[in-house]
């Protein structure tokens, strides 16, 4: 009974390591300011760091409503020491909208503010589009309450760069329902690699023959195979230890050996 319970409880605690190595390798992984899409297209964002503030006006009679959104694309936004800390999203916040109540003869009113995006919760979505050419990031924030909702909401970040290779403009606070707030922003930072000149060109020259395609197909490879391969070798090793403790327990157990070693 002894060699039982030890038999088994080694097995439980197997499966559970087992399962904290399948759950590491199944996670998502972090955003970055260097995104490398399924279809190995690659994005530099770097050029986008940096606090902004975008603001929208609207007027809600008799007084008027700002909407100010503040947010870091590569970072976590610092806190403003003039503001009180409950009129601020917490810390690891990555986007973070204000609602100001501003009326004639009577101070200004923080009437909310809400954590768009956050690190902690960072579960992010990124897609590239050709008409127009463009990146699409979705980034997840904190429930909310949302008007006319009977429970909280999930609040995101609808980031859209488009792909503009002369210049940059300032981003655009587009629209906000409750629930997603919606920002494009004109940049070379929209265009993929393979789109860009000088140093950001994979190729280096604008010639597509000769070197690219030996550098790109291994990494390629490497990025498709690095998770499957992960998860199969896992599998490999737990069969393997399945195998091991359950001749071992067949052994010790029932004397057993040749063939009848096997579980």
């Amino acid at each position: 009974m002894i060699l039982r319970s030890s038999y088994y409880q080694l097995l439980t605690l197997f499966c559970l390591l087992l399962c904290s190595s399948l759950s590491l390798a199944a996670d998502p992984v972090p955003f970055g300011c260097r995104l490398k899409l399924e279809d190995n297209i690659e994005f530099d964002l770097t050029s986008l760091s940096g606090e902004h503030v975008l603001n929208r006006t609207r007027e809600t009679p008799p007084s008027t409503t700002i909407d100010s959104l503040r947010f870091d694309l590569c970072g976590e936004l610092k806190s403003v020491s003039e503001i009180p800390e409950h009129d601020q999203c917490p810390s690891g916040t990555k986007a973070c909208l204000t609602k100001i109540v501003t009326k004639a003869n009577t101070p200004d009113l923080i009437s909310a503010v809400i954590p768009i995006a956050q690190s902690n919760d960072l579960k992010y979505i990124a897609k590239a589009s050709s008409t127009p050419k463009s990146l699409n990031i979705i980034l997840h924030g904190a429930e909310y309450p949302k008007l006319g909702s009977p429970s909280p909401v999930q609040q995101s970040l609808n980031l859209t760069v488009i792909c503009v290779p002369e210049g940059s403009s300032d981003p655009k606070f587009i629209a906000y329902d409750g629930a997603t707030l919606d920002v494009e922003w004109n940049s070379p930072a929209g265009c993929p690699f393979s789109d860009k000149g000088g140093d950001e060109n994979k190729g280096g020259d604008s010639d597509d023959s000769g070197d690219d395609k030996p550098k790109d197909e291994p990494e390629k490879e490497k990025d498709v195979g690095s998770g499957i391969g992960w998860f199969f070798l896992v599998l490999l090793l737990a069969f393997i230890a399945y195998l091991g403790l359950g001749a071992y327990y067949n052994y010790s157990t029932y004397g057993a050996s040749g063939f009848d070693l096997i579980p």
